[in-house]
């Protein structure tokens, strides 16, 4: 969330993840982005959706945890890079997201995957966009002395 005085601390909300990135897909940009990508993933389906496998029923027992614990615990970080190309809105809301990946045409379809929203929400770590999609406090955010990582934060495995 945002920082006392109008500023912001690192948490950027994921509905501004969101906004930017569809402001550059809209404006016809690709957008870069890093994610957890194992997490709810078909690889040769090209599929990545929270629902895509039902471990509660499988194992018995709810697994799931809040994104901030899977951080917390080492239980997920930002393990790959990919670039969205597309997004299908429906009333002015994403709801799944168009990946190519550099895994080659043989896995997805012909390299390209689908996202959930959901799958966003719960994975997605790093977006870049160029200045001119971000708004008046983000821009100020960059004037910010920057946040020094330690090297086993997991925000900085790609680094």
């Amino acid at each position: 969330g945002g920082a006392a005085g109008g500023g912001y601390s690192q948490i950027v909300p994921m509905e501004e993840f969101k906004a930017a990135a569809l402001k550059q897909l809209m404006d016809d940009q690709v957008v870069w982005f890093g994610c957890d990508v194992g997490k709810y993933l078909h690889r040769d389906l090209g599929i990545m959706d929270l629902n895509m496998y039902n471990y509660k029923d499988a194992l018995g027992a709810d697994i799931t945890m809040s994104k901030s614990d899977q951080l917390e615990y080492g239980d997920s970080l930002m393990t790959h890079a990919m670039v969205f190309t597309g997004v299908h809105v429906v009333d002015g809301q994403s709801v799944r997201w168009r990946v190519e990946n550099s895994w080659g045409k043989d896995r997805g379809k012909d390299g390209v995957y689908i996202m959930s929203d959901e799958w966003f929400d719960q994975y997605m770590y790093q977006v870049v966009v160029n200045k001119k999609y971000l708004t008046k406090d983000q821009l100020k955010a960059l004037e910010q002395k920057p946040i020094e990582l330690k090297p086993w934060d997991p925000m900085g495995s790609l680094a």
